[in-house]
């Protein structure tokens, strides 16, 4: 096997052990549709920003809201399976990438974001459902170029079923930048940002960066340092001149 080959397969495993780590905040606690889990402290004034912690969304004070945690439950690697004939609408041209950018957005805590709310809203911000039963965004007027990024949800198998959205609720969705895409990574970024932060709007939840926690300045502002790099490194080499004799 070649050096290449076997690059190509550290990063694959890479991206799919970011891909299973999304789905280690566990399965959420059955609630009535619809409601809203009241917080049973007082109300202090001051609103609590979630993180996202290794067993679930834990709130500033340290505190996991019940519910949110895990059970020691092992994830399954990827989306789930889609029917034969699923949409292609999003789907990558090809399948070799060597970079995964991604951003989270989570309920506040002991809320959870809702099936219908998340489609509504994926909407407003331009995103398109497709490929794997999951929304992306395409390049405007070149569908067939692939997703500038995509959105799935953290919960398994990742997937919305659109046949039971309204029954749907998860703790948090994931937005994935896979490098290259049709776009320079930076364009792209650009792009995934404020859809991101919009969503959080219509949503009411918070933006988490990576490492799960609250997306500050300084982390966009590396983030956009690594991906003028990627772009620098992964541009078109200049055209060598034939030199004149």
């Amino acid at each position: 096997m070649s050096d290449t080959a076997l690059l190509r397969i550290g990063i694959l495993a890479a991206g799919l052990l970011l891909i299973a780590a999304i789905f280690l905040f566990g399965r959420p606690k059955k609630k009535p549709q619809g409601r809203r889990v009241e917080s049973a402290e007082p109300n202090s004034g001051e609103r609590r920003e979630p993180v996202l912690g290794e067993d679930g969304v834990t709130v500033a004070d340290g505190r996991v809201e019940p519910g949110m945690g895990t059970e020691g439950e092992q994830a399954e690697l990827g989306l789930g399976e889609t029917d034969p004939g699923a949409s292609d609408l999003g789907k990558r041209a090809t399948q070799d990438f060597d970079k995964i950018v991604s951003l989270f957005v989570a309920a506040r805590a002991g809320e959870q974001l809702r099936g219908e709310d998340i489609v509504v809203a994926a909407e407003k911000t331009g995103l398109v459902f497709g490929h794997m039963n999951v929304f992306h965004r395409l390049v405007e007027g070149h569908p067939e170029r692939g997703p500038i990024f995509s959105m799935a949800s953290i919960m398994k198998p990742g997937s919305f079923d659109m046949a039971n959205i309204r029954a749907m609720e998860t703790p948090a969705i994931a937005f994935f930048l896979t490098l290259p895409a049709p776009l320079t990574a930076l364009d792209a970024w650009e792009k995934m940002l404020p859809t991101v932060q919009r969503m959080a709007e219509l949503l009411d939840g918070v933006v988490l960066d990576d490492s799960r926690n609250a997306l500050g300045r300084q982390r966009i502002a590396h983030i956009r340092d690594e991906l003028r790099a990627y772009d620098r490194q992964h541009q078109a080499p200049p055209l060598t001149k034939t030199p004149r004799w």
